[in-house]
């Protein structure tokens, strides 16, 4: 079992600060090998919730939320198409997009190369349980 880093030191809040989004996952290691293939690491794990969940608290290097993943044995995991997506800003997108192709990644739209010269460069990949993650170029 990982337990890495924790969460940032919590400071005084002035105003209200976003902190976590939580999302059901069908297998735990799963999804936290995928995600740090877009820069996420794992910097918390608990074992068993109160409500019997496992939990990992996902994080980009500098970023100050959080992606919560929650598995719960015997769960029936349903993720209804288009309900919710995440997004993460790289500064070269292209670059990015390069490189998860290279490793069999599904990038779409399909035509996403297309599409950047046109405007905003953004493009989408599915996590293994069905969520969508918006990838936008950041500079």
């Amino acid at each position: 079992m990982m337990i890495a880093a924790s969460i940032p030191t919590i400071i005084p809040i002035t105003m209200p600060v976003f902190l976590h989004t939580r999302i059901r996952v069908g297998d735990l290691d799963r999804t936290i090998a995928w995600y740090r293939e877009l820069g996420f690491e794992c910097v918390r794990r608990i074992p068993k919730s109160p409500q019997g969940n496992l939990l990992a608290f996902l994080q980009i290097p500098g970023s100050a939320h959080v992606l919560e993943l929650c598995h719960q044995p015997g769960y029936k995991l349903i993720v209804p198409e288009d309900l919710m997506h995440t997004a993460v800003g790289y500064p070269d997108l292209i670059a990015k997009c390069d490189e998860l192709d290279k490793k069999g990644w599904k990038i779409w739209p399909d035509d996403w190369r297309r599409t950047f010269p046109a405007g905003r460069r953004m493009a989408f990949v599915t996590d293994p349980d069905g969520y969508e993650v918006e990838l936008l170029e950041q500079k």
